[in-house]
């Protein structure tokens, strides 16, 4: 069966978490995706359910398309070393979950595999997600998307640990701008004090995600800054980065994730924006309301 052939009307929530655990539950193997250039969100969603599924001694693969890179503020994530390259994955998956991913085209060289995919679970939280699925576990009033997978979790009846919970809660402090974002709501602190509850180090996550820069990357910063824009018509402020300035300062793309941190900054802005040159003529959006 093409798994992106199309799903109907799009499920309940807990419908869909439903469907979505009994599927994973008989599955004899579960391949795992999440999107290019992967986020925490995205990386510790996948990972959280992957160290889960191998603990229940279910057969499990986890990775990402190619680029084939994970940005060294996420080293912190236990379970990196567990990640097989996209050309290792299965052509034909029993069953395989995407996370964090709104389209088909955001899984780039896996969407071979998501079309080819008996059954095809789409787990998010974003408004925009496509539903490319044979199940969407979408959930726009979710904060992230590791507060839909500790859900599933909970459905599949697998128990947390210290990684799965590092894992989650790298998810939820990404996504929720270290809690600072309208998301963040009573259920999210309930979320963290109970993944904090395993002893996490999150003194030094904190420091590996949001803190620790290379010096090249202060200096691309103090030009990226020196060109933002104030649109005061629009209440928009706005700046861009472009393939020469990463070549000109040698900072890699996954590096510049953060601007939008900066930019956002700007009291007389209601939305801020950076305009990030991901490779010669393509572009990608940050954004901030």
């Amino acid at each position: 069966m093409n798994a992106a052939a199309g799903s109907g009307p799009e499920d309940g929530v807990a419908d869909a978490l439903d469907r979505a655990a009994a599927v994973i539950g008989s599955a004899r193997s579960v391949a795992l995706a999440c999107h290019v250039g992967p986020d925490g969100d995205a990386l510790g969603s996948m990972l959280a359910l992957h160290h889960a599924l191998l603990r229940a001694g279910v057969e499990s693969v986890a990775s990402f398309p190619e680029p084939f890179t994970v940005a060294e503020h996420y080293r912190g994530l236990p379970g990196l070393d567990r990640l097989r390259p996209p050309g290792e994955f299965p052509a034909e998956p029993e069953v395989m979950v995407t996370f964090d991913c709104g389209s088909l085209s955001r899984l780039g060289d896996l969407e071979p595999s998501a079309k080819g995919a008996t059954e095809l679970v789409v787990i998010d939280h974003h408004v925009s997600n496509e539903r490319y699925g044979t199940i969407n576990v979408v959930d726009p009033a979710a904060a992230a998307s590791g507060v839909v997978v500790r859900r599933l979790l909970d459905r599949l009846g697998l128990p947390l640990d210290r990684e799965i919970a590092t894992c989650l809660y790298v998810a939820l402090v990404c996504d929720t701008g270290r809690f600072q974002y309208e998301a963040t709501d009573a259920s999210v602190f309930a979320l963290a004090g109970e993944l904090a509850a395993f002893g996490l180090p999150i003194a030094t996550l904190s420091r590996q995600l949001f803190e620790e820069h290379s010096f090249a990357y202060l200096r691309l910063l103090s030009e990226v800054l020196g060109r933002v824009e104030l649109r005061t018509d629009v209440a928009l402020v706005w700046t861009s980065v472009t393939q020469a300035d990463l070549t000109r300062h040698g900072v890699a793309f996954d590096e510049v994730e953060g601007l939008i941190d900066v930019v956002r900054r700007a009291r007389e802005a209601e939305v801020a924006c950076v305009l990030k040159e991901a490779e010669i003529g393509r572009h990608r959006l940050n954004s901030s309301h």
